[in-house]
């Protein structure tokens, strides 16, 4: 991919915005940094081609324990086209084609400042630019079904939920799904796509249920020289989640997600040469409402809760614990800002643990006495700056950071700031 979309600082986005072509409208007002391009980005849309673009940019400063006191920063662009055919061509029904691009750059505080599991900066991984999704969607026979297939990354449809709350906090082990899921499986980290299909059926108004398949290339994940390769490398089976979905309606809204999903690779067994025929997990995440002011329309309390297991056979990650609460409109004058609290838990495979202590007793060196899981306590506050532009300072008290790594590290106390903008 030509270098010319990289994009690495935010002063280019504010250029961008000042630019004579673009700069129509109020910059504090308008919906997107760019605008609407004199009126081009409304025909465009009018006419079935929607274009969306995103920067998300993540500092975060490690100011106690851990490894080093420093700061490091990583940034993801998104640009994408959808184009509506039944807009472009008069068809009925005729679905929606989605191209979404990825380009990710920066350092990860994780692994250089603090030597923990749970990545600190969510948008940190795979450092290149790819394609990112190359979809088709449609309803099929009823308006209750819904297909889409092509190549795209499994967590835009699975795994998470829809509410988007969980990315109201900076940490990937809460924006996203569960990050044992890929851990333990053939389940792939956003950006990275594969192959496959999702189906969605309307069971009621309340109650759906989600089913796809999607191919395992393991060789294709992180790959740079794979970023716009779409067929996979090498094929060691497939990965098939199934998920139920209700919605609960009223004056406390709510969303329950329970989901199993399973893996058709044969894997290594951990501490063994030997191979294991499947690998599957479980999970279960909630969004509920629980609190509503009558007096001040859109100021809500939400509680959210994660909890997902995956094989102990070879997953180096079996279980994840978390639970939280978002309030939405904190301050009566800020509408769409939010204070988020999170706490997670990540237990290590006691077969990785057996592993790691075994081969310090080889080496002739001591095993640290540390605890059996890696704990996260984060604390943010959403500050919607402008429509298009999003501020989130951050707090993380990371507990047992060498939990997974079997290294004695103190506990990490990191101060961040997120960046959102849409463009």
């Amino acid at each position: 991919m030509p270098s010319a979309i990289r994009i690495t600082t935010p002063a280019l986005l504010l250029a961008l915005a000042s630019t004579p072509a673009l700069a129509d409208g109020d910059l504090l007002q308008r919906s997107t940094l760019t605008g609407d391009w004199g009126g081009l980005r409304h025909q465009l849309e009018e006419d079935g081609v929607k274009i969306t673009g995103d920067y998300s940019g993540e500092t975060a400063y490690n100011a106690h324990g851990g490894l080093h006191r420093s700061a490091r920063y990583s940034q993801n662009i998104k640009l994408g086209a959808q184009f509506d055919l039944s807009k472009l061509y008069g068809l009925e029904n005729g679905g929606k084609i989605q191209l979404t691009i990825n380009d990710r750059r920066g350092n990860s505080a994780s692994e250089d400042l603090v030597g923990n599991r749970l990545p600190i900066q969510e948008n940190y991984g795979g450092l290149y630019t790819r394609l990112t999704e190359l979809s088709y969607e449609r309803t099929l026979f009823t308006p209750a079904l819904n297909i889409k297939l092509g190549y795209m990354a499994m967590g835009n449809d699975l795994g998470g939920l829809d509410s988007g709350i969980l990315c109201n906090l900076m940490n990937a082990g809460f924006c996203g799904h569960p990050l044992n899921m890929s851990g333990g499986s053939g389940w792939a980290n956003y950006p990275n796509a594969h192959l496959g299909a999702r189906v969605k059926y309307d069971l009621s108004p309340s109650w759906q249920l989600r089913v796809a398949a999607f191919n395992v290339d393991p060789q294709s994940n992180g790959n740079s020289s794979r970023a716009w390769h779409l067929g996979p490398k090498h094929t060691t089976g497939t990965v098939v989640p199934v998920e139920l979905v209700y919605k609960l309606q009223g004056q406390l809204p709510g969303e329950y997600k329970l989901g199993y999903y399973y893996d058709s690779s044969n894997v290594k067994r951990i501490d063994s040469d030997k191979e294991v025929a499947g690998r599957g997990g479980h999970y279960l995440l909630i969004d509920q409402a629980v609190w509503n002011d009558a007096g001040s329309p859109g100021r809500s309390l939400h509680a959210f809760g994660q909890y997902s297991a995956a094989s102990e056979a070879a997953s180096p990650f079996t279980k994840w614990y978390g639970a939280g609460v978002v309030l939405y409109k904190p301050l009566e004058g800020r509408p769409r800002d939010t204070v988020a609290l999170g706490y997670g838990r990540a237990v290590p495979n006691p077969r990785s643990r057996q592993v790691l202590e075994d081969a310090a007793f080889n080496a002739g060196q001591p095993f640290p006495n540390i605890d059996n899981a890696e704990q996260l306590i984060e604390l943010s506050y959403g500050y919607q700056a402008t429509p298009w532009l999003n501020l989130r300072p951050d707090v993380q008290y990371i507990i047992e950071p060498g939990a997974f790594s079997g290294k004695d590290i103190d506990n990490a106390l990191v101060f961040g700031l997120q960046v959102k903008a849409s463009f």
